[in-house]
């Protein structure tokens, strides 16, 4: 299976029919797997930040999460493990692998704990899977 297969078919999936806006699978040098047609084009100084707070927890906190100029308020999350951020009516959940970043970017209706699932459920197969 490719990896644009576990973004199309995994994290833009249809939950109660909605979906997340945009999704992503990026290794931790912020290089792309696969992504969603309208994932943010973000920078990799924003991979950077996001990175460091997995190895940092809290590091995020006081400035906020970055992610293709959008800024998220650091909500809780796993330190260690799942990042979550929110701005406005959506928000980001970003789930760390032993060798990837699985990013779920949503907006209403979809809620904050739909997004987690998504998000949360492909990253803990694809550990469960040595990557």
């Amino acid at each position: 299976m490719s990896w644009q297969t576990y973004v199309d078919d995994h994290l833009m999936c249809e939950i109660e029919g909605n979906h997340l806006t945009s999704a992503a699978i990026l290794g931790q040098d912020g290089s792309v797997w696969a992504q969603s047609d309208n994932f943010p084009q973000f920078k990799p100084d924003e991979i950077a930040g996001i990175i460091k707070d997995f190895n940092e927890p809290g590091s995020l906190a006081p400035t906020g999460l970055f992610l293709g100029g959008a800024k998220y308020m650091v909500i809780q999350g796993e330190a260690g493990a799942v990042i979550r951020g929110k701005k406005g009516s959506g928000g980001v959940t970003i789930k760390k692998t032993s060798q990837a970043l699985v990013i779920g970017v949503y907006d209403e209706p979809l809620t904050p704990g739909q997004c987690n699932m998504i998000v949360e459920r492909l990253g803990d197969y694809l550990i469960d899977s040595g990557l």
